[in-house]
């Protein structure tokens, strides 16, 4: 049974026909706590926004006064984040003739191209490839 159920009268007088008047009013005062707690929790967080609001507002009379806008704080914070540098790429270490005949270069990072696996497979050593 959801606590939605609980809201009707009907579904309540159903459940209680077989229930004494004890259990009743032990479920009633559990009720009435879980009611004050939520009603405790409501509370908190209104104050707790009422606060936040209070600070913004003596934020912006602070910003005001010393003759700075919002727009131009949140301008100077978005100039002030750095973007990634993007590093500069690696020089290559090994050259080798692919398939086509083509010269190919590599750097010795990431996968090994086909053709040096091959050719490492074959007994050759990496310095053969060097640059």
């Amino acid at each position: 049974m959801s606590l939605l159920s609980l809201n009707n009268i009907r579904t309540l007088r159903a459940q209680a026909r077989d229930t004494t008047v004890d259990v009743l009013e032990e479920m009633l005062d559990k009720l009435r706590i879980v009611v004050q707690e939520k009603q405790e929790e409501q509370q908190q967080l209104e104050a707790q926004q009422r606060d936040k609001a209070a600070k913004l507002e003596k934020y912006r009379e602070l910003l005001a006064s010393e003759g700075i806008s919002l727009d131009e704080l949140t301008a100077q914070s978005q100039t002030i984040t750095k973007t990634k540098a993007k590093r500069s790429p690696r020089p290559a270490k090994y050259s080798y003739v692919d398939e086509k005949g083509q010269t190919k270069y590599w750097t010795g990072q990431g996968r090994t191209p086909s053709v040096i696996s091959k050719e490492l497979n074959n007994g050759k050593s990496l310095d053969d490839f060097l640059i």
